[in-house]
Formats: structure tokens, C-alpha cells, sequence
């Protein structure tokens, strides 16, 4: 696992610049640096060894000199596409995946992509057309960013690294603000910075000329559905898939270990593991039992004779590291569980370079309990016709609460409005309320509209999940995988965010991944045959923590209560509002999502635009943490 830089040259750009841009982003690769220079572009990449640790140095150029590859990732079934390449008369001088892209590239140019099975991005110079090629894996796995003024073009594994050009121009882009405080993240190319994209999920692009094109070489989608798959057949295929992945999975010539939950995924992934080698599993919580899952974790992989570290958090190593955690981050994300996954990493590198992790399967396999609300509300749209719902969603509206009262509201809402991912923080109303400039205020549901438009004519649980699939899971789950990860120079790899097992996923029917009461109940099927009945049975809960309690706790809540009155919050918030939240919390009312997401983006931008506080800078935070 690495990070790589680039930009195109400019006279007027310091030599050093692309060894202060690779720097940055030194925690992605300590192991070792690479530079590649011509009158045409720079590039850079920091490495940390996994495969051939001897070999496989970038940037990497071909034979004809023709090519320069940076690269980030691993490609899961390079040894099958060198194989093919080899037929075709290409020399290979390493054992590493890198030199398989770089000829792929040859040989078939954006066509390698196809054929690719991991998680990977990468950037190639094509010396011969002058040109600059990126892409980005199947599903947003590794990242990629770019920025694009019309004047400067720079590429980066992380956004960081722009910061260290002298023509960047490092803006806020406050028109996503709204969006940001909708989703907890910007569930489209956009960022919080003007003129940074990302490069999509299963997207390439092309630089030529001083112009950036993109294209899509992957999109998921639900077009074979199989009405008449049972969940029997679909749980025996997932059994094949899950054994297949994770063995695909464990390529490595390193030590390889394992995050494991109480739950399902992961210790379905651990234990396939555990098949093919003896293995350490890691597992995070907290002293107090009542948010802690550590017990259960530690007696599963007594049960299948591995070994499991527990790994203790303090609300002290919470609240010391929100700062430093919106640094990694590049933007603001608000999940919780973020820094629980930093600390989990944090101890797992100790021990190990890369780690199994559980992540996708509730995307894929219907997994999520807001699911279940899908069923219900299938069968209202299709006996209760429109202009009936609107009717008894308005009337509801103007009731006193009553038992049903919120399903007929909803129940009138297409679902790009009512799904609780479009509103997941603040709806549109508590913006209004909440932002400065209630001028800056915009529909999120429109925002995202055109994702549900996609699975148009398709019932409700597919959209959903169509929807999760394409925001949720790359832009919060995978994006805080990767970060917290990195961070500390751990790689995490994700079986079941795998295209092999997508591919089946997308012809599942909904009676096979969910019923009245159950989620992903092929998946559960199948992890039955291998795990005790408790653990494949067991409710998710996710990453619980005492986030809730700890807002109140004097010790945290001032740190809270500082920074909302802070320079920064005046500049954006009513702090009116958000003493009322507060006050809401103290009194039962939970709205620890909405000052958790306040709070962060706070903290964010006093690390990224330092020119407007004093506190923290992201030249501090730089310079004490990596």
C-alpha cells in the first residue's frame, strides 16, 4: 500500500516541490520515496513494501521508456494477467503487481481496467502522447483526487499533498457546506475545497492539452435481477464467494492479520482466514461494558483457536485526537466511529502490515435495519395510489402525534426525499435554522436525486441499497477505512467490497437478502454452516461508543461548548442554535449526530484554513503527528 503525487510542470515551480508534496502523505509509505521528473510533468510515491519487498521501487518505467507508472494498492489476480502478458512476449523483471499495470497499460491501454480484480489507483505518464492517465478502483477502495483550475493540474492519493504547491489555491467551497451537514460527506465528485474532484469509483481520467476528461469503465447496477434464486442457492454461492475472495485476499509477503467485531462480517472473514493460516484478530472498545463488544470478539476467536488483542479507548483518546483525525481526513467526516478505527489500527501495525477487514456486506447483502421499512412501504405505493398518500401525509402533517402518524408523512415523500441518508444529520428546516447564511441552504435530496433516478421502476430495498452502494459506502465507510488505516501505515483489505462478489450480489432478489424481520439472510445462511449460530445471528450495532454520554461530561462538554463560540462557528452557525442543541442533549433529547458533525467541521477547518484562528493549524498538526 502506498501514496503517489504528480502535477504537470510549470517553470515557476520549485524543484522540491513534488519531494514536499510526497512527504506529506509519508504515513502512506515509510518504507521508501521514488521521483520521476521531465520537462513535462513530476511525479512522486511513497511505498510501503507488501509484495517483493526487495523489488517493485516507482515511479516504475517501462522498457520503451515510454510509460511512468505511481500506484496504490493490490491487484488480487496479477499473476493470471502477467501470465496473459507474458504470452504476448512482455519481460518481467520484478514479481510485483505494479509492472503488470505498467504493461496492461501497453498492451491495452484503458482496457486494462477490465480485466483488473483489487482495489487500486493509479497515475501514468504516457511520455509518447503527452498525456496523463488516472484511475480509481471498481468501488473507491484506495483514492484518488485532482485539481483543476484551468491552470494548474495536480493529482494526489490525498489532498494534503496539494497544499505544498505553490499555485494551489486552497478555497473553501461553502456552497457544499449544506450537503456536507445533510450526508456527514459530499456524496459527489465535488469536495470541500474548490476546484479538488475526485476521481469516481470505477472512473478514469485523461489529461491532454491543459483539458481533463472523464470516463466510467464500471458502474454497479441491479440488471439481472433473479426473481426465482432461493436462499439456499444464494447462500451456498455466497460460501464459494466468501471462500474465494478471502483466499484472493491474502496474497502477501508480510504478516497478515485481522480486525474482528462482535458481528457477522468480520468474523465471517476472519474465520475463512484462519482456514488457510493461523491469525491474530484485533478488536476495539471501551472499559464500560455497555458500549464495549470486546467480550464477544475475544470469545469467538478463543472458539476457533486464534488469537484476539483487545484494544482499550479512553474518552481522553477520543477528544485529544478529533483535531489531528480531521487532518487525515482531508474533509470533514462526522462519524463516530472514525477514531475508534484510527486507535484499532494504530495497535494492529504494531503487530502486523495488513489487515482483514469486514466492510461491504451490508451494502451488498441488505444488511442495514432502515432496510426493513422498504417491505411496508412497497406494498403502501402499490395499493394506496398517489394522490391518496399525498392527501393523508398532509392531513397527518397538521395532527398531533398518533401511532402511523410519521409513515403516512413519508409515505407521501418519494423516496430520494424520505431515505434517512439524504437528511442523515440536518434536514432541510434545522439548516436553515443552524447556517449563518440560510441563503446557502439547498434541497439534498435533488442533490442526489439523479443516483435513485438510476434504479428507476425498481422496488424500494434495491434502491436503498443502489443508493448506499454508491455514496454511503465509498465516501464514509471505505474513505475512514483507508484514512485511519494509512494514517498509520497499515493496509486494510476488504473481501467482500470485491467485484467477483458484487457481481452475484447484483442478481440477488430481495426475499434473499431480507424478509420482515431479518437482514442479509443469505449471508447469514452461509455464515451459519461456519460460525457459531450467536455470531451469525447476532443484530448489528456497528462501532458503538459513549460519544452521547461523554457530550455531556463537563471534562469534554466545555471543549464542545468552546468551539461553539469559537470565531470559527460565528462565521457559519447561529451559536444560539447550537447552545440549543446542546441544551436538547442535556435534557434526553439525542443530538449527538448533529453537534458531533458541527463540532468536526469546526475542527476541520481550523486545521485546513489556519489564516482565521490561531488554535490549530495543519502545519502543527503536520509536523506533531507524522
Amino acid at each position: 500500500m502506498c501514496g503517489f503525487v504528480g502535477y504537470i510542470n510549470q517553470k515557476d515551480v520549485p524543484e522540491n516541490t513534488i519531494n514536499d508534496m510526497a512527504d506529506r502523505i509519508k504515513h502512506r509509505g515509510p518504507d521508501d520515496s521514488g521521483f520521476f521528473s521531465d520537462e513535462n510533468v513530476s511525479m512522486g510515491f511513497r511505498r510501503l513494501s507488501i509484495i517483493d519487498l526487495a523489488h517493485g521501487a516507482q515511479p516504475m518505467i517501462n522498457n520503451k521508456k515510454s510509460l511512468v507508472l505511481t500506484y496504490n494498492g493490490e491487484i488480487y489476480n496479477y499473476k493470471e494477467i502477467r501470465k496473459e502478458l507474458q504470452d504476448l512476449g512482455y519481460e518481467f523483471k520484478t514479481d510485483v503487481d505494479s509492472e503488470v499495470l505498467l504493461h496492461g497499460f501497453d498492451a491495452w491501454g484503458p482496457k486494462i481496467l477490465d480485466k483488473l480484480r483489487g482495489m487500486f489507483a493509479f497515475a501514468i505518464y504516457d511520455a509518447k502522447n503527452d498525456e496523463v492517465f488516472g484511475a480509481r478502483d471498481h468501488f473507491g477502495i484506495k483514492p484518488m483526487y485532482y485539481y483543476d483550475d484551468g491552470q494548474t493540474f495536480l493529482w494526489a492519493s490525498e489532498i494534503k499533498a496539494f497544499l505544498e504547491h505553490p499555485n494551489f489555491k486552497k478555497e473553501l467551497n461553502l456552497k457544499l457546506l449544506p450537503i456536507h451537514l445533510s450526508f456527514e460527506f459530499i456524496p459527489s465528485r465535488d469536495t470541500m475545497f474548490k476546484n479538488v474532484y475526485k476521481l469516481l469509483p470505477g472512473q478514469y481520467f485523461i489529461h491532454k492539452n491543459g483539458k481533463t476528461e472523464t470516463h466510467l469503465y464500471y458502474k454497479f447496477n441491479y440488471d439481472h435481477i433473479d426473481n426465482s434464486q432461493t436462499v439456499e442457492e444464494d447462500s451456498k454461492k455466497i460460501e464459494q464467494l466468501v471462500d474465494n475472495s478471502v483466499k484472493a485476499h491474502m496474497i502477501a509477503d508480510v504478516e497478515v492479520g485481522s480486525f474482528l467485531s462482535s458481528g457477522i462480517d468480520s468474523s465471517y472473514v476472519f474465520n475463512e482466514a484462519t482456514k488457510y493460516m493461523p491469525m491474530q484478530s484485533f478488536s476495539i472498545g471501551f472499559h464500560h461494558s455497555k458500549y464495549s463488544e470486546l467480550s464477544w470478539s475475544t470469545d469467538f476467536a478463543k472458539k476457533i483457536h486464534q488469537k484476539n488483542t483487545p484494544i482499550y479507548m479512553t474518552g481522553d483518546d477520543y477528544f485529544d485526537f478529533l483535531p489531528t483525525m480531521m487532518y487525515y481526513m482531508d474533509e470533514p467526516l462526522s462519524n463516530p466511529a472514525a477514531i475508534q478505527l484510527y486507535y484499532l489500527s494504530k495497535t494492529t501495525r504494531k503487530y502486523v502490515k495488513v489487515a482483514l477487514s469486514g466492510e461491504g456486506a451490508d451494502e451488498f447483502f441488505g444488511g442495514y435495519n432502515t432496510y426493513l421499512e422498504a417491505l411496508p412501504f412497497d406494498r403502501y405505493q402499490k395499493f394506496v395510489p398517489k394522490p391518496v398518500r399525498k392527501m393523508l401525509g398532509s392531513v397527518a402533517e397538521k395532527m398531533p402525534r398518533f401511532h402511523g402518524r410519521r409513515f403516512l408523512i413519508r409515505g407521501a415523500e418519494p423516496l430520494y426525499e424520505r431515505y434517512y441518508r439524504v437528511n442523515y444529520v440536518f434536514d432541510y428546516d434545522d439548516r436553515n435554522k443552524l447556517l449563518k447564511d440560510p441563503s446557502i441552504n439547498m434541497d439534498s435530496g435533488k442533490y442526489t436525486k439523479h443516483i435513485f433516478d438510476d434504479v428507476k421502476g425498481k422496488d424500494e430495498m434495491t434502491k436503498m441499497q443502489y443508493f448506499d452502494i454508491n455514496t454511503w459506502l465509498p465516501y464514509d465507510i471505505l474513505h475512514k477505512a483507508d484514512r485511519m488505516s494509512m494514517a498509520n501505515s497499515l493496509e486494510v483489505r476488504v473481501p467482500l467490497v470485491d467485484k467477483e462478489v458484487a457481481a452475484f450480489a447484483s442478481t440477488m432478489p430481495v426475499k434473499t437478502r431480507i424478509n420482515t424481520s431479518e437482514t442479509k439472510i443469505s449471508l447469514r445462511t452461509a455464515a451459519e454452516r461456519h460460525l457459531p449460530k450467536k455470531t451469525a445471528m447476532k443484530e448489528k450495532l456497528g462501532f458503538p461508543s459513549p460519544i452521547a454520554s461523554w457530550i455531556n461530561d463537563p471534562k469534554y462538554h466545555q471543549r464542545i461548548v468552546h468551539e461553539f463560540h469559537s470565531d470559527t462557528a460565528e462565521k457559519f452557525f447561529n451559536t444560539n442554535y447550537l447552545d440549543h442543541l446542546l441544551k436538547e442533549h442535556a435534557n434526553g433529547k439525542s443530538n449527538m449526530q448533529k453537534i458531533f458533525t458541527i463540532y468536526t467541521f469546526i475542527l476541520w477547518y481550523q486545521v485546513y484554513f489556519p489564516e482565521d484562528t490561531s488554535e490549530k493549524t495543519v502545519e502543527l498538526v503536520h509536523r506533531t503527528q507524522i
